[in-house]
């Protein structure tokens, strides 16, 4: 079973996605922090984590940052999920190595799952 880290500080998001990619069949893993969340993907060695950007104790650019420039962590494909629509974002993500950059007003739950999907090779 493929296992998916959510770093998001929103609970009720979290809660949501999760149900939903669990009856997708993965196994969901959550983090409520930046810090949390690096730590996370270290220890639970996820295949896709799922990142907001605007988090507490750690921004998503940092967690990001960091995530691509860990040996351990920098191979694992990472799809950023926010409210952050401005282009230097999206520009600043993607340089830093995420996979796909999506903007959560923009897309349903089904749509996200599909981006997931794809980005495992599905």
């Amino acid at each position: 079973m493929e296992k998916i880290l959510f770093i998001e500080d929103e609970s009720a998001l979290q809660e949501t996605f999760g149900e939903v990619l669990k009856q997708e069949g993965y196994e969901v893993v959550k983090a409520m922090d930046g810090e949390a969340g690096l730590e996370m993907a270290k220890t639970q060695k996820p295949d896709l984590i799922l990142l907001d950007l605007i988090l507490p104790k750690l921004h998503g650019f940092e967690v990001l940052k960091k995530l691509k420039g860990d040996p351990e962590t920098k191979e694992i494909p990472i799809i950023v999920l926010t409210n952050l629509e401005d282009m230097k974002d999206i520009e600043n993500a993607i340089e830093l190595g995420a996979t796909t950059y999506l903007v959560k007003v923009n897309y349903s739950l089904d749509e996200v799952v599909s981006k997931i999907k794809k980005a495992l090779g599905k």
